[in-house]
């Protein structure tokens, strides 16, 4: 009996506990339910509050952005997102597509003048391992506009636009941000050259002017790129008034100019080096760079060589076997001579003369830039300067010209076409016509040594004469066709000799009316 009530006391307490922990684990569970509940209705009203404030925060910055956009066009409100294509063109004018027009033209932005435009690259997203620069808070310039020819959905934009925005980069799709803007008359602007040489340049504010006459905007930290020949220069904008932004059309600028950085200067740079008449120099340049000399004729040096007493001899000595250079001087204001832009030049085989005697009609006192150009490989040379005394070479040649070779009793040789005594003449003409060769080219007639006769060719094209291994050069200097950057196609000789004649018919296609 007592057995029996243990057992069922047992049985009891033993389900009593298992209720108990049914009922603990419900409740457990009804709180994590209430818990889970309360979480996932604090997410959901914190995500709509979020995108309220968001929404909220977008309308502002819409709003803000309408009010901007008509503060800056001055009642104009013009904006687009638009994918940046770049396009050969001169200046700062972009190209906007048709449906800009219409929407310009329906707010009257023509009525206003002149139309201006802020741009900006819209960043896109970028991988993790991208990381933003201090560069990309500088993306943004400002511009004309050209034409509104371009695709829609695109803007074309010219190198100095491009460069600006995308400096450095070659992307394939971007994003610009066109905004209309009203930009002041720009009253003044300090530049600064990225490297030293362009202070030197003859009248360098009037060709600062001329490349300004391209553009409709300056900004602030812009890259401005002005070409003096086959020369371009690179100034960075640090400083305008009366903004940080500002038109140039129409109005007189004050422009400061600021020698270069010291850690800017590199060794390819253009520098005109000091050429002491009677001193030599050294100097070592690569082959397609130049190095630059200068030297003065003082008006009393330009007397003795008028009356034909003095020379000026320019002289390169090559010392090394490898390379091989090319001679070229001006006088200013043409400063850095060129292949392209010289007027006086030598293209010898290894060490190599210039002479300006009284003869060249464009020597006068002043000053003369040297150039020394690296033909072929790396070339290291002397260079030098100097007034040769004519005096002593003049009387020379006058008594040697004072006895006419049919006062004697000469004869022509039937070969050289020399006057030989007659006494030698059976001797002399047997021995020249055995070791003596005329060229027989048309207007040449030079003896040469039968040895030296293989090497003695004529140019098919202009008819000159060289030694053979000077042939290949002298066709790829003179007779390779030069392409020039609007477009013509010209031997360097033309190119050279009278520039004036295409250049001035050219340029007129170059030149914006707008």
């Amino acid at each position: 009996m007592d057995f029996e009530l243990r057992r069922a006391r047992e049985k009891l307490e033993k389900e009593q506990k298992e209720r108990k922990e049914k009922a603990k684990l419900k409740l457990n569970r009804e709180r994590k339910a209430k818990e889970e509940a309360k979480s996932q209705r604090e997410a959901i009203e914190a995500a709509q509050r979020s995108r309220r404030l968001d929404a909220a925060e977008a309308q502002l910055k819409a709003d803000q952005q309408m009010q901007e956009n008509a503060l800056a066009g001055r009642g104009i409100m013009f904006y687009r997102v638009l994918e940046a294509v770049p396009y050969l063109g001169i200046g700062d004018k972009i190209k906007l597509p048709p449906s800009c027009f219409t929407e310009l033209s329906d707010q009257g932005a023509f009525d206003k003048g002149p139309m201006y435009f802020h741009l900006s690259v819209v960043h896109q997203e970028v991988s993790s391992d991208t990381h933003a620069t201090d560069d990309e808070n500088l993306r943004n310039t400002h511009s004309g506009v050209l034409e509104f020819t371009a695709d829609e959905g695109s803007v074309a934009l010219p190198p100095h636009v491009w460069h600006n925005l995308f400096p450095g980069e070659t992307q394939k799709t971007s994003l610009i941000e066109v905004r209309y803007v009203w930009l002041p008359k720009g009253t003044y602007a300090k530049l600064q050259p990225e490297r030293i040489g362009f202070s030197d340049l003859p009248n360098h504010k009037a060709i600062l002017e001329t490349g300004l006459r391209q553009h409709a905007t300056l900004s602030q930290g812009d890259i401005l790129t002005v070409n003096y020949g086959e020369l371009a220069y690179k100034l960075q904008v640090l400083e305008l008034k009366p903004s940080s932004s500002i038109s140039v059309l129409e109005t007189d600028i004050e422009v400061d100019i600021v020698g270069p950085d010291s850690a800017s200067e590199r060794t390819d740079q253009h520098v005109l080096n000091p050429l002491v008449l009677g001193n030599s120099e050294s100097g070592i340049v690569g082959e397609g760079n130049y190095m630059y000399y200068k030297f003065s004729i003082d008006n009393d040096t330009l007397g003795r060589i008028a009356t034909g007493d003095a020379r000026i001899e320019v002289k390169i000595e090559a010392e090394t076997d490898g390379g091989d250079t090319d001679l070229y001087i001006s006088r200013h204001p043409l400063i850095f001579p060129t292949r392209h832009q010289h007027e006086w030049s030598s293209h010898d085989i290894g060490s190599k003369t210039l002479i300006l005697s009284s003869r060249d009609e464009k020597l006068g006192a002043g000053t003369y830039s040297v150039g020394v150009y690296g033909f072929k490989g790396t070339s290291k040379f002397n260079i030098s300067a100097s007034v040769q005394d004519d005096y002593k070479r003049k009387v020379g040649q006058q008594a040697v010209s004072s006895s006419s070779p049919m006062e004697m009793d000469t004869v022509e040789c039937r070969n050289c076409k020399h006057y030989i005594p007659s006494r030698t003449i059976a001797l002399h003409e047997a021995y020249c016509s055995r070791h003596n060769i005329v060229c027989r080219h048309a207007g040449c007639g030079v003896v040469l040594r039968v040895e030296e006769a293989k090497n003695h060719v004529h140019c098919d094209k202009c008819g000159q004469a060289f030694q053979q291994g000077e042939m290949e050069k002298h066709m790829k200097v003179f007779h390779e066709p030069l392409h020039c950057a609007c477009g013509i196609v010209l031997e360097k000789e033309q190119m050279v000799s009278n520039p004036v004649e295409w250049l001035s018919m050219r340029f007129i296609d170059l030149i914006c009316i707008f």
